[in-house]
């Protein structure tokens, strides 16, 4: 007798016996069937015989996410963007139209673009203290630019200052006594503020007397070297022997000072630091005198050396040998 086989026109063995079979006539899943597009894609992949794995290997999208999709679980999957190519993706690995699958997935989940609306029951108010807050800063903004026009007003309207004469009005607030005042000797200038003599050009002077030419300089110089012994000026007026003060004394205390230097005539005097600074400038007059403070460091600088006198302890030393030399050299 015939076997009946009820309808069966294949037989296929998997996974070690495992029968599946499939009727004449059974419908292939489309992207339309079942209640979104997860359940399509799902239907189509299974009845391709294909697992999640496999699926996943062909597309190189996650496995979780092709469950996430089957299942509609959105929340899972990465933004909208990306979860439209997924989807198109997997219906391409089925064979399937992917336009259309993403066409399914919009009509299944559409964009929400309309306001909510708001809950039923909830009365929306503001909070109060919100517009207190505001109002009270209008309240000082307005004070402050009605104060500011006030102001204004009044200094326009404001009487004229008092024009009284200066001297009624110094001796109605001072109580001065009228008629000239007498004043005290003016103060002598700052150290500081004191100014060397101007620097002066070697051999300037000579050639603004003979007119600019230097020829007549070479020639002046040149008589007076050979005029006779007889017409050399006077000799000099002998040193004191010991320290006189015939003017104002500047500088350090005696008891802290053993260098003394007196000018002969006007002459110029800069005494400088460490590191330069300059520590006393002064423009002296003949007889007057600087007391060298005891400290080490100090540089001496003058413009003529034959004008200073040198006195160490009281005693005479000599001229002061050069223009610029260490404080502490004259006393050797």
């Amino acid at each position: 007798m015939p076997l009946d086989t009820g309808g069966v026109t294949s037989l296929d063995l998997r996974n070690g016996g495992d029968r599946e079979t499939s009727r004449a006539g059974a419908l292939t899943p489309t992207l339309e069937a079942g209640p979104d597009i997860g359940a399509a894609l799902k239907a189509a992949r299974e009845f391709r015989g294909l697992n999640l794995q496999e699926l996943a290997d062909s597309t190189r999208i996650r496995r979780s996410y092709l469950a996430a999709i089957e299942e509609m679980r959105l929340d899972e999957l990465p933004s909208r963007p990306f979860t439209i190519g997924y989807i198109r993706a997997y219906a391409a690995a089925l064979g399937l139209d992917g336009d259309a699958a993403v066409e399914r997935f919009r009509r299944d989940e559409p964009i929400p673009d309309t306001a909510l609306r708001a809950p039923i029951g909830v009365s929306e108010s503001k909070d109060p203290r919100l517009s207190l807050i505001v109002g009270g800063g209008m309240l000082v903004i307005a004070a402050i630019v009605l104060w500011n026009v006030a102001q204004r007003a009044m200094t326009a309207d404001a009487p004229p200052p008092h024009t009284a004469p200066a001297a009624a009005m110094a001796k109605a607030k001072l109580g001065a006594p009228a008629g000239p005042v007498a004043l005290g000797a003016p103060l002598p200038a700052p150290v500081e503020s004191t100014t060397p003599t101007p620097y002066e050009t070697p051999g300037l002077a000579e050639a603004t007397a003979a007119g600019g030419s230097s020829d007549a300089v070479v020639a002046a110089k040149r008589a007076a070297a050979l005029a006779p012994k007889s017409e050399a000026a006077a000799p000099a007026e002998p040193l004191p022997i010991s320290f006189v003060p015939r003017g104002t004394v500047y500088g350090a205390e005696p008891a802290t000072s053993l260098v003394t230097l007196q000018a002969r005539k006007g002459v110029s005097l800069i005494v400088r630091g460490n590191g330069g600074a300059v520590y006393f400038a002064r423009q002296l007059s003949a007889g007057q005198a600087y007391r060298v403070p005891n400290l080490k460091g100090l540089t001496l600088e003058v413009t003529d050396p034959a004008a200073f006198q040198v006195f160490v302890g009281g005693q005479s030393k000599g001229l002061m040998p050069a223009a610029t030399i260490a404080a502490e050299k004259l006393t050797g």
